[in-house]
């Protein structure tokens, strides 16, 4: 196999390639002293509330192990589905008591997708396993679509940084890469899922006037950063869901391939 040594400027190409939203100069630095949330700077009252989150989760996590134990049943256990809207009930009143406490918002985004799918915006969306609830009615998809994509709209506008290389806490950069790959998990079904369906959401919300082209484009650009934030695996789909990367990086494959010779993998 052949040996090639790449300069950091080729380096720096082929990370752009891997992520279209790349900029070397702008890494995001993770600095453990700063507050856990900015929104909540006093450290007993962001305890008390992380730990009201905790307990949630952890109940959503009990519910996750018991539907584990019936996976030979095709159907969602109805007290399951019941206890995931409690869960998802609790998740909204600490929401509304702390509005500026993101991670709150992208939990409950998380825990509306294990109900209703990845396919919300999407009406009469094929059946998915994936999701507890099979035969609900528009108003409740409706309903349910909005809260999730304003809940990460939110979570993402709360805890982006206003200025470049500002640094950030573990737990607002792992927020922040759930929440964007949680918004391109959702643009990226709904782009598979157009032609010949049709987006159906609410007609104050962007996306309901993007073509399946700009849904793929928003997925790849939200993977991108949830990758930058720290999630690996959205980094690599970020190139997969991106037509004009996929198009470079293999322009760039083959340009190697013919300086290189086939020594190159």
């Amino acid at each position: 196999m052949a040996f090639v040594d790449l300069s950091r400027r080729d380096i720096n190409v082929l990370e752009k390639i891997k992520d279209p939203e790349s900029d070397p100069s702008l890494m995001v630095q993770v600095d453990p002293s700063l507050p856990k949330d900015p929104h909540v700077s006093d450290p007993e009252e962001y305890q008390k509330i992380s730990q009201q989150e905790r307990d949630i989760i952890m109940s959503i996590q009990k519910l996750e192990m018991q539907q584990a134990k019936q996976q030979s049943n095709p159907v969602a256990d109805g007290g399951i589905v019941e206890e995931y809207r409690k869960c998802v009930s609790r998740l909204g009143q600490l929401v509304r008591d702390h509005p500026q406490y993101a991670s709150a918002r992208n939990n409950r985004a998380q825990a509306l997708r294990r109900l209703y799918g990845d396919s919300m915006l999407v009406g009469d969306a094929p059946r998915n396993p994936q999701r507890l609830l099979q035969d609900i009615d528009d108003a409740e998809r409706l309903e349910a679509a909005a809260t999730v994509l304003g809940d990460l709209d939110h979570a993402i506008a709360l805890l982006t940084p206003k200025v470049a290389y500002s640094r950030l806490s573990p737990q607002v950069a792992r927020t922040l890469s759930n929440a964007h790959t949680q918004r391109a998990a959702i643009y990226l079904m709904t782009s598979k899922l157009l032609d010949p369906k049709s987006v159906s959401i609410g007609a104050g919300r962007p996306e309901a006037g993007w073509s399946k082209l700009e849904f793929e484009e928003r997925a790849s650009r939200d993977f991108a950063m949830g990758g930058r934030y720290g999630n690996e695996i959205a980094k690599a789909l970020a190139v997969s869901t991106n037509p004009t990367a996929k198009l470079c990086g293999q322009m760039v494959r083959e340009a190697m391939k013919k300086e290189y010779g086939p020594g190159l993998a």
